[in-house]
């Protein structure tokens, strides 16, 4: 049982009547929880709306949100065994190892469902739509998605940059102005090559959007428009997997909300070079 849980658990007794039905019902169900909001608890557990606000303000929570928050955080942390040395431990099959890989990826992006602010996302798509360059920045795994929000919006007729380089990505910011986006995408959000370009970018006066944990880390805190991902890995594992999996939802997500936007401007150019790559193939 994860320490959420369990600490639920522990309250039970020093809770009212109302709050125990709550706290009750998500030890039976937790994974529930994070799709759900005070009114839908209220009702499946049988209590008032305000009995789910007391009730996560007696277990030391301020907020339904942040509890639903912290919920996705230890459920996922707990199942996600795969990514760290533990694995080690037991020897799977291919096969079972792909149900899990599955399993954990499916969870990580429903995490996202609780960890994203629909405000933050629309001021993201918004800002991203005017651009008249986008930067997008990352090292290690979330790189993967610096390459992916790269292509889509090149293909999307945007000036889209990314780079490993990071003296080459110097040498790109001081062209940036207030027109400009700067994607920084980082799962920890400390990495440092990360952070100095980010503020760099800041000061040239571009908008810095953080694709970063739902943590107060150096990123979340410089972003002007944070867009965070659902803590589902932890900072020692064997590799990015199903981080990098809610970062790539969110490139995704943006991606079509401008497409939804500006699509029709482009559809001449999607059609040419679709009838292009289909003439050349071998």
């Amino acid at each position: 049982m994860n320490s959420l849980l369990t600490r639920i658990e522990k309250e039970l007794s020093k809770l009212s009547d109302a709050e125990r039905k709550i706290g009750e019902y998500i030890i039976k169900n937790p994974e529930l929880i994070p799709n759900m909001t005070t009114k839908e608890l209220s009702k499946k557990s049988g209590v008032s709306e305000a009995s789910v606000v007391r009730f996560c303000k007696s277990i030391g929570i301020r907020s339904f949100k942040t509890f639903k928050l912290e919920l996705v955080k230890n459920i996922t942390l707990s199942q996600n065994n795969i990514t760290d040395f533990s694995i080690l431990q037991k020897k799977d099959s291919p096969y079972d190892l792909f149900h899990k890989v599955t399993y954990v990826n499916k969870a990580a992006i429903d995490s996202t469902l609780s960890s994203l602010d629909k405000s933050e996302l629309e001021k993201a798509v918004e800002l991203i739509k005017k651009a008249k360059k986008i930067i997008f920045y990352g090292v290690g795994g979330s790189a993967t998605a610096a390459f992916d929000g790269h292509y889509k919006f090149s293909k999307l007729g945007y000036h889209s940059i990314t780079t490993l380089d990071f003296h080459f990505m110097i040498s790109l910011i001081p062209y940036l102005t207030e027109d400009d986006v700067f994607v920084a995408i980082s799962m920890s959000g400390k990495t440092k090559d990360v952070l100095e370009l980010a503020r760099f970018a800041k000061k040239k006066g571009a908008t810095l959007i953080s694709i970063t944990n739902i943590d107060n880390s150096p990123l979340y805190k410089e972003a002007d428009i944070r867009l965070c991902t659902p803590i589902v890995e932890g900072d020692v594992r064997i590799g990015t997997i199903s981080s990098r999996m809610t970062q790539l939802n969110i490139i995704d997500t943006l991606y079509l909300s401008v497409f939804n936007n500006i699509g029709e401007n482009v559809l001449e150019q999607y059609h040419e070079a679709r009838n292009e790559a289909v003439r050349l193939r071998r």
